[in-house]
This record gives C-alpha cells, sequence and structure tokens, in this order.
C-alpha cells in the first residue's frame, strides 16, 4: 500500500503506479491460421501490446495445418528476430493438443477459404468438421475461463459449431468477429462528416458477418467543435444514411479484394485487436463496440445463434446494450440476418447429422 502523499502523487502522475506494481505473468495466447495473411499480421501486433496492453508479456502458440508448417517456421524465426520485450516464447505447431495447451486466449483465423464457385452452404460443409476438432482441444486442452475471438467464415456460424462441441466452455467465452465491418462504419462516417475516426463512436453492426449485416448510424455520433452531435443531424441524408452507407460497409471486403487482388489482412487484423483488447480491459466510458455474441433474444433476435450487437465490456465480460430503439427499417434489416443464421445454424446441423451417421 502506498504511503499517502505517494498516493496523492500518484493521482496527479498515474504512471507513478507503474513502478511500484508486480511485473505481469506472461499469458498464453493461441493464433490459429498463423501462417496465413491474417495471422502473420496479428502476430506482431500482440507481441507488441496492441490486444492485451503495452505491459503484458505473452507467449504465442501458433497453430496451422502440416502442409504449413514450414511457412510458420519461417514466421517464428521472424518473431524471435524482432526482439520484441513482451514475447516470452513461441509455440509453432500442427498438433491442436499443444497449440490450444494451457492458452488463456484463442483467435481462431484457421479455416478453410471460400473458392470461386463455393457457396456458403459448401463453407459451411467444409467448417463444421475443423471447428469440431478444435472444440474437443479447447475443451479439453485450454485454460479454464480461456476466452475465444472465431475470425473464419462463416464466422458466426463456425463460433456456433464451436459453443455447442465445447460444452464446458461457457457460451459467453465464445465471440466471433463483426469489429472490422464496425470499424468499417465507423470509417465511412468519418469521411462522409469529416472528422477524425476517433471522434466518432457508437455505430452499430447487427447480426451476421456476411451480405445482410446492418451497419447502423442511427445512434452513432461524433465530436465536433460544437460539442457532441447526432451523426444523422450532422448528414441529413436519409439516402445515404439508408442505401449507400449500408452497401459500402456490406461489400467493403468485395472491394478491398478487388483492389489488391486478396482479401482483407491488415484491417482484420486490427479489428481483431480491436475486439479482444476491449473485451479484456474494457470499453471507454459511454462508447459501445460490435460484437458477435451468443443472443439471448435481446431486441426479438432468435435464441441460439450467434448475431452482432453493440456491447460495453466491462472486467472481461461483455453485456448487450439495452433499451435502443429500433424502427422498421432496422427491424426488417436485423430480422433479414436473423433468418440467415437461422438458415446457417439448420445447415450446420445437417453436416454434423451427416458425419455422424457416417
Amino acid at each position: 500500500m502506498l504511503p499517502n502523499f505517494l498516493q496523492r502523487l500518484a493521482s496527479w502522475c498515474p504512471w507513478l503506479l507503474r513502478l511500484t506494481d508486480e511485473p505481469k505473468q506472461p499469458v498464453k495466447v493461441l493464433v490459429s491460421g498463423a501462417a496465413g495473411q491474417i495471422g502473420y499480421a496479428i502476430v506482431a501486433m500482440i507481441a507488441r501490446g496492441l490486444m492485451l496492453g503495452p505491459d503484458q508479456p505473452v507467449v504465442l502458440h501458433m497453430l496451422d495445418i502440416p502442409r504449413s508448417a514450414e511457412t510458420l517456421n519461417g514466421v517464428r524465426m521472424e518473431l524471435i528476430d524482432a526482439a520484441l520485450p513482451l514475447l516470452r516464447g513461441v509455440v509453432a505447431t500442427s498438433d491442436e493438443a499443444e497449440a490450444f495447451r494451457g492458452v488463456n486466449f484463442a483467435v481462431l483465423i484457421g479455416g478453410w477459404p471460400r473458392k470461386e464457385g463455393m457457396q456458403r452452404k459448401d463453407l459451411i460443409a467444409k467448417n463444421v468438421p475443423i471447428y469440431q476438432s478444435q472444440a474437443s482441444a479447447l475443451q479439453q486442452h485450454a485454460a479454464p475461463n480461456c476466452k475465444v475471438l472465431v475470425v473464419a467464415n462463416p464466422a458466426n456460424t463456425n463460433a456456433l459449431v464451436l459453443k455447442e462441441f465445447a460444452p464446458a466452455v461457457p457460451a459467453k467465452n465464445i465471440t466471433c468477429l463483426t469489429r472490422l465491418d464496425h470499424n468499417r462504419a465507423l470509417g465511412q462516417i468519418s469521411e462522409k462528416v469529416g472528422v477524425h475516426v476517433a471522434d466518432v463512436r457508437n455505430a452499430i453492426v447487427w447480426g451476421n458477418h456476411s451480405s445482410t449485416q446492418f451497419p447502423d448510424a442511427s445512434h452513432a455520433t461524433t465530436r465536433t467543435q460544437h460539442g457532441e452531435k447526432p451523426v444523422v443531424e450532422l448528414i441529413a441524408d436519409e439516402n445515404w444514411l439508408k442505401e449507400e452507407f449500408v452497401s459500402v460497409v456490406q461489400q467493403r471486403g468485395e472491394a478491398v479484394i478487388k483492389a489488391r487482388k486478396q482479401s482483407s489482412s491488415l484491417s482484420a487484423a486490427s479489428a481483431a485487436c480491436d475486439h479482444m483488447r476491449d473485451w479484456i480491459l474494457g470499453t471507454p466510458k459511454g462508447t459501445w463496440v460490435s460484437m458477435g455474441v451468443y443472443s439471448d433474444g435481446s431486441y426479438g433476435v432468435p435464441e441460439g445463434i450467434f448475431y452482432s450487437f453493440p456491447v460495453t465490456c466491462d472486467k472481461g465480460e461483455w453485456s448487450i446494450v439495452q433499451g435502443l430503439e429500433v424502427d422498421d427499417f432496422a427491424r426488417s434489416k436485423m430480422e433479414l440476418s436473423a433468418n440467415e443464421l437461422d438458415e446457417e445454424r439448420s445447415m450446420a446441423y445437417e453436416f454434423v447429422s451427416s458425419e455422424r451417421d457416417q
């Protein structure tokens, strides 16, 4: 306990408190698909403290398929060569049991990628066995209270498969990534209004991480020289808010692929760090973010699916923001995405059943 005079001094200079803190113990962070582009981008971000804070040492567990083992080892070599002070160890493996052993946090990027000509049903069929297997490894080998972020598409339904086949893991500990869509929404608003993106807050992405998602600016605000203002007041263009804005955010991933001939990597890695950082360290007061979480029926969304809601986070727990007004337009968009997720759930269960019957 600090003497009173030091407590007063620390209240003026908070960095002084860090001088008296005990060093934090390293935590283990798993990244699956670590040899891929998003994985390659995110591991250095994690090791630099962008996910869990600048004073949190980490041991990175990197998982990928056997044919990517050489590439994965190259990533391991680069991490060592970067001489990152927070990095206290690297495990590079193709063995799920070894990868999940003792991990406190898991970012699941690995999955079967969507290829030309594949329908969403085909993608679900390929990913169900992958996430069944990872669910088993998660339940058997991860640390108690391990927190999981599913990034691989179809992210919402992959998260559901993970949850169904790891029944000992609390549903609240499994989430999926819609923060990239949320960040895209903030970026579009900031460009339209002409403010810095850090001044925009409380946009929402409802639903599935797919083209049915509903980016919603109706509750968003931005700081201006005249104080905090609603975005709908500053833009005052219903066609842009309900049509162009929604379409641009929904189709942004395809636009990136068209421009760079590869899918979003840097922005996806950054969004995954944002998601985990806010979940673990807390959202700023008065601010919510979008996260794919297990529905409890809020806003009339069916229970039993992973759906993106506005959430606040505190002490490592997320809570759905309640009481927001939802008009008929928003309701119709939200229901469309919920219906798609319900269809995906049925497809996933169908593939699980057919595997069991074989």
